[in-house]
């Protein structure tokens, strides 16, 4: 790498390796089809509900999306745990037809339960074999080190924190404390969360580890869980881009597909070459 290409002295490290940039491509394919294929799932029973039990005669449920007749004419409706909202033309009646979610939204468009099924579970496990090289991957090259915050990042969230929030971005060799917080979220909380809520559903894999589906108080329970999760997902997903535009796309990018960083020049080591370090 010639200093052309080095703008205002910063340097360029290998900071992402082939495991994690061909992992993160997987997983954002992954996510696209679950997302969009579960809410196919979603559409065959739009409700969701707390406890073990559910239907015509339990009120249970936190979420539920449908459409009813109100003077006439048909009307989306969307009503979270008490509170009723007319969403008609987004949620429940659309484009002329009663749908919760919108076909646009969903794998396939049409109304296919079974075909929404085989996608999303083909996705749910190239994802689950996607997570599961990576952790190996990353437990051998000491990549799972980096995503621990120490104490002296945890004394640093306030400052960065007051920096995003005035678009003041720094590139440096290490991820900072709230992208260690994180991803570290996503990757042992959120994620396995939404594998275990997910197995719990399972009738099959319920004969086998019956004590899951008690752990998440029932089937129903760990169905609202799945969807939460997947909520919280979509939101890291749309803040993680809005991060990687406003911090600098291309630097961003280029370390996701070539596995080269552009730190700031106070982070260059001095005397070290631009590819001493590697950080996974």
């Amino acid at each position: 790498m010639s200093n052309n290409d080095r703008p205002n002295g910063g340097s360029l490290i290998y900071r992402q390796s082939v495991w994690t940039r061909t992992c993160h491509w997987i997983w954002a394919a992954c996510l696209f089809f679950l997302a969009l294929s579960g809410l196919q799932i979603f559409n065959a029973y739009p409700q969701l509900d707390i406890g073990i039990e559910s239907g015509f005669e339990y009120k249970n449920s936190i979420l539920e999306i449908g459409a009813r007749q109100v003077g006439g004419e048909v009307r989306g409706i969307t009503r979270v745990f008490d509170i009723e909202f007319d969403t008609t033309g987004v949620l429940g009646f659309s484009n002329g037809k009663i749908q919760a979610i919108p076909a646009a939204l969903t794998i396939p468009c049409s109304q296919s339960l079974a075909t929404g099924r085989a996608v999303h579970f083909f996705f749910a496990w190239l994802l689950v074999i996607t997570i599961a090289v990576w952790f190996i991957a990353s437990f051998v090259n000491g990549h799972l080190r980096q995503l621990v915050p120490s104490r002296s990042d945890l004394h640093m969230i306030g400052p960065e924190i007051a920096s995003h929030a005035q678009l003041r971005f720094h590139h440096r060799r290490h991820y900072g404390a709230l992208q260690k917080l994180t991803y570290g979220g996503v990757m042992f909380f959120l994620i396995p969360l939404m594998i275990m809520t997910g197995l719990s559903m399972s009738p099959s894999f319920n004969a086998f580890a019956p004590w899951m589906l008690d752990m998440f108080g029932g089937r129903q329970t760990a169905r609202t869980l799945h969807f939460l999760v997947m909520l919280s997902l979509l939101g890291f997903f749309f803040i993680h881009v809005v991060m990687v535009l406003a911090s600098g796309p291309l630097n961003g990018l280029r370390s996701m597909v070539t596995g080269w960083y552009r730190i700031d020049p106070e982070e260059h080591r001095p005397g070290s070459p631009p590819d001493s370090r590697k950080e996974t």
